[in-house]
Parts: structure tokens; C-alpha cells; sequence
């Protein structure tokens, strides 16, 4: 790993155990992955979110409104709409110049029900369980927030690009407890090239 990315897995590590850490955090992140914007889609290879694609098949019911955290440049929002034709999706992410990139590369085809945003993971502009699906490619979690905005019986699904190389990665494990504990159940698992994902549903 180069420096940027060992900083995304330090900070990945630290915030998971200890979310109120995020405040010292944050700011640095944020600035890093505004520089990369840029350049952040010449930079992933065309599989990256391959495993997404495969845990998109778990999903047992056509989703409504999808929220896809961390979106970047807004590449698995674009994938989650291509597959659910008439879902409503909100992509959002901390980094105002990724959002950007993500809004001058939105078909217009879908500009009607995709929309980009800039918002604060802990702190989301949105109602309780108003989601019946949250993706997250390649993303920190905040697990109570994440768990407030999903609806009763919508799912969560995690991706990771590289796997356990991937710099921001979190351990099936642990996500599996985290999300068990704020009433998350059937979890499946799956893997794509070098890459992971996992899937929960909510009760």
C-alpha cells in the first residue's frame, strides 16, 4: 500500500472500534479523497465492484429507494440502478469534488432517479428507515446510523474490492457482529476475482 492508502486502512481500524474518533479524522480523509477525485476511476480496475454485482443477486426484493454510501464517484450507485429499473437511488459521500465527478458522469437516463450528494456518513440528512437497501462499496461503516436509515427487512450489502487488501476493509467477523447486534440477521457472503462482499437483512 502506498501512504494514502495505509492512512484509509489506519483510519478504517481505529473508527470501526472507535466511531468518535471520526472527528479527528475526518477532515484529512475528506481532503485526500477530494485530490484523488480526479483521477479515482483510471485508477480502479474494471472488476472492482464485481463482487457487488454478485451480491446484488441475494437481494429478494426490488427495492424502492437505495442509499449507496461512500459512492465516490458514483460508480455502484449507477450499478445498483442498472439493476433495479424503477428504484429511487441517492448516492452520497463526504468528499464534495468526488460528488462532483459523479454528477458530470450521470446518464441522463437516469437523472430523473439517481441523485448525488454531499453528507456526513454519522450524520445523515434522512428519515428512519426510509431505505430498503444500503450499499456500501469499499466504505466505512457507522453501524448505528447505517441501521437507522435501513427499513424493517431491507438489507445492507458490503463490498470490498480487493478483499482483505482492499485499504478500507473490515473483517466479515466484525461486521457480522456489529450488525447482528442492531437487529441484522441472514447473512450471506460472497467473493468475485479478488474481491468480497456480504450481504444482511434487517428484521
Amino acid at each position: 500500500m502506498n501512504a494514502g492508502q495505509r492512512f484509509a486502512r489506519l483510519v478504517t481500524d481505529v473508527v470501526v472500534r472507535r466511531p468518535v474518533l471520526w472527528r479527528v479524522f475526518r477532515g484529512p480523509l475528506r481532503s485526500q479523497f477530494d485530490k484523488l477525485a480526479p483521477l479515482w476511476d483510471e485508477r480502479r480496475s474494471p472488476n472492482a465492484f464485481a463482487p457487488i454485482e454478485s451480491a446484488l443477486d441475494a437481494i429478494a426484493i426490488e427495492p424502492k429507494r437505495v442509499l449507496d454510501l461512500g459512492t465516490g464517484t458514483g460508480s455502484v450507485a449507477l450499478i445498483v440502478a442498472g439493476r433495479f429499473s424503477t428504484a429511487e437511488v441517492v448516492g452520497v459521500d463526504l468528499a464534495a469534488k468526488m460528488i462532483e465527478e459523479a454528477r458530470r458522469k450521470l446518464p441522463p437516463e437516469l437523472a430523473q432517479r439517481v441523485r448525488f450528494e454531499v453528507a456526513d456518513a454519522t450524520r445523515l440528512p434522512y428519515g428512519d428507515g426510509v431505505f430498503d437497501l444500503v450499499t456500501l462499496g469499499n466504505m466505512i461503516p457507522f453501524f448505528d446510523e447505517l441501521a437507522r436509515v435501513v427499513a424493517p427487512g431491507g438489507f445492507v450489502l458490503f463490498g470490498f474490492s480487493a478483499g482483505a487488501e482492499t485499504p478500507i476493509w473490515v473483517r466479515p467477523e466484525r461486521l457480522k457482529r456489529e450488525l447482528g447486534a442492531r437487529g441484522f440477521t441472514d447473512f450471506a457472503e460472497f467473493s468475485a476475482g479478488p474481491g468480497t462482499a456480504l450481504v444482511g437483512r434487517k428484521r
